[in-house]
């Protein structure tokens, strides 16, 4: 059941731009805007709508969208009261924009302060050029998008084989006929129904073979930046967890995969390069959690973990901060013992993704002291490199996963 408001009657759209939220009142209006110049500027001649689709936010998100002046037609959308997750927003979308018969949806986030006019038009023209799915490259604070660059993006590139930068970005385009492919899914987690939405998004489109494409923002994107130490929050577990059962629903397709390849590029690079602001990241902070995390975690991870891991692991834990590193095979091996431990422990999900939190936070305080005096450009050669250590652990996947 959706709640809805269509004060312009809208009946049919070509192309759908939808606006996530829950309680954005505050910054909402600035996407809005943005999404209607751009649906103007380089979509004037298609049917076009904008549509929020909420979670019956009580902050007055809903009147802010609704009182934004825009050239476009809005509708509201929101989940019954006390229904929430960002999953949750995105199959109300599915469902409209079958309804509407929309050829191209764009998707950006609600808190988005770097968004121009011509981000709908990176996300948006290549769904009318034969792509399926648009995921979006842009310049991000080495601080920014841990979660992506330590998990995310190595593990959809070992697993599946695909080269896509920003896999959890939260802005991204899909065509009407893919939404028709994730309504027709049926595995749909209160994960999935959350934060998880992202990953399931492109990793549900990599299994169907949907033609894929990064498209260039322009700009670096700039939202509400969280220290990873500090705000974790639900979104960890609902990444991760998500990660892992997609792992087990398409292992046929990933043990045929054993390289990676890259994703085509729509756009023209980034040019001249904006810094996007600054994350502060607290290493105390991380290090800590790492060590507590060891000490309350250990008889799980001894357990979960080959025992040639969990010695590396006890090494790693007895460094100090001052020359604390836990490098990047070890950390693709235990992603892997995790993943194993996830598909065949049924009953003990939610204590394996909780025992796997303060390995994050070693990794990331390790990625963070190792990149510390790294320019942008030479972090993001980093991470490349922790890809390419990703990969070559995939016949270690394999060994566990058939074990």
């Amino acid at each position: 059941m959706q709640i809805e408001e269509n004060p312009h009657g809208v009946q049919t759209a070509d192309l759908i731009v939808g606006i996530p939220s829950y309680n954005e009142a505050g910054l909402i209006a600035y996407p809005t805007e943005k999404a209607s110049e751009g649906l103007i500027k380089y979509f004037g001649s298609k049917n076009s709508v904008i549509i929020n689709c909420d979670n019956h936010s009580t902050d007055g998100t809903r009147e802010t969208f609704m009182n934004t002046p825009t050239e476009v037609p809005k509708i509201y959308l929101s989940t019954p009261p006390g229904v929430r997750g960002k999953g949750n927003n995105l199959k109300n979308l599915f469902e409209k924009s079958r309804d509407l018969g929309a050829q191209a949806i764009v998707v950006v986030d609600a808190d988005l302060k770097s968004i121009t006019p011509r981000w709908i038009k990176n996300l948006g023209e290549p769904l009318f050029e034969d792509f399926g799915f648009v995921a979006p490259l842009y310049v991000r604070h080495k601080y920014d998008g841990t979660i992506t660059n330590n998990i995310a993006y190595p593990m959809t590139r070992c697993v599946y084989g695909r080269r896509v930068r920003q896999p959890i970005g939260g802005d991204f385009g899909f065509t009407g006929e893919l939404a028709e492919v994730y309504l027709r899914q049926e595995d749909w987690t209160p994960a999935v129904a959350a934060f998880g939405i992202d990953i399931w998004m492109t990793t549900t489109a990599v299994c169907h073979g949907t033609p894929i494409c990064q498209s260039y923002m322009g700009r670096p994107k700039v939202h509400k930046p969280k220290d990873p130490g500090k705000s974790l929050g639900p979104m960890f577990l609902q990444v991760v967890g998500t990660i892992f059962e997609m792992m087990i629903k398409h292992a046929d397709f990933w043990k045929e995969v054993r390289w990676s390849k890259p994703t085509a590029i729509f756009g023209f690079g980034l040019g001249e390069m904006e810094m996007p602001p600054p994350v502060d990241v607290n290493i105390e902070r991380l290090y800590d959690k790492f060590q507590t995390g060891c000490a309350d975690c250990e008889s799980l991870w001894k357990d979960i973990l080959s025992n040639n891991l969990f010695k590396k692991l006890s090494e790693v834990r007895a460094l100090p901060l001052g020359g604390f590193e836990f490098p990047a095979n070890l950390w693709a091996e235990i992603l892997i013992d995790f993943a194993v431990a996830y598909r065949n422990r049924i009953n003990e999900k939610e204590k394996l993704m909780e025992g796997l939190i303060p390995l994050y936070f070693g990794r990331t305080c390790s990625f963070v002291t190792e990149s510390e005096p790294l320019t942008i450009q030479q972090a993001e050669e980093l991470i490349e490199e922790q890809c390419e250590v990703f990969e070559t652990s995939k016949p270690y996947l394999l060994n566990r996963w058939s074990e």
